[in-house]
């Protein structure tokens, strides 16, 4: 146990899935895994521990922004011994070519956040994902015949700007969209010796409201990220 995870050792596995919304970890538990037990419910973060294919998987929520997915990722690594976590969640997309349910890859996680200087000592603000594990996402969404997008995503701490002059400067850094959790989950893998990759579904085009996600469908309609998600956990 830790201080925000009841759950015992031996009921997390070695692989977890991490979506940011505890509702859609009861949604993938259920729709998903077989045998799926709750392991977590300290502060609704709920954790389901299951079999896929025969692999033992845990879906565990991270909550929203960086401070949060730091303090989940860093006690499964450190405390219950997990070796791989992908994030899969939502993104708003600045790339003008991507459109609403587009599936990304995400290869490097680029943010301002001092999360990763504070927490471990890491000074870069770009931090990347493990090579080997985005491997066996290639290969999934090959066999899958699901089209992925790969590049660099914006990891921002604020969801709303009152400042003008945006400090991230997300195109400088050739972003191709932006979320607000794989920075804390990449700079733990990397201080960890773990391993760490994102995919995300593109949920709004920035600057286009009206072509946006409804919170129903950001809990229920990403299947085909979870599918991808799932079936590279089962790569050797």
């Amino acid at each position: 146990m830790t201080p925000h995870i009841e759950a015992k050792k031996e009921q997390i596995a070695s692989t977890v899935l991490m979506p940011g919304d505890p509702l859609r970890a009861k949604y993938i538990a259920e729709q998903f895994l077989e045998d799926a037990t709750l392991v977590n419910s300290v502060r609704n973060m709920y954790a389901y521990t299951g079999k896929y294919r025969k692999k033992l998987i845990t879906i565990m929520a991270s909550g929203m922004g960086i401070p949060s997915m730091g303090i989940y990722s860093y006690e499964l690594y450190n405390f219950y011994k997990v070796e791989e976590i992908i994030r899969i969640g939502t993104a708003g997309a600045y790339d003008k070519a991507l459109s609403i349910l587009d599936v990304l890859l995400v290869t490097n996680s680029y943010s301002k956040s001092t999360y990763a200087k504070i927490q471990s000592g890491i000074e870069e603000d770009t931090i990347n994902a493990d090579e080997r594990l985005n491997q066996k996402i290639r290969d999934a969404a090959l066999e899958a015949n699901i089209k992925i997008h790969e590049g660099t995503v914006l990891c921002s701490d604020a969801f709303y700007k009152t400042n003008e002059e945006n400090i991230e400067k997300p195109m400088e850094h050739n972003c191709l969209a932006v979320e607000m959790e794989s920075f804390a989950l990449f700079a733990n893998a990397k201080a960890l010796g773990k391993k760490a990759a994102c995919i995300l579904t593109v949920s709004d085009i920035i600057g286009h409201k009206e072509t946006e996600l409804t919170p129903m469908q950001r809990q229920t309609s990403l299947n085909q990220m979870i599918k991808l998600a799932m079936e590279a956990t089962t790569k050797s």
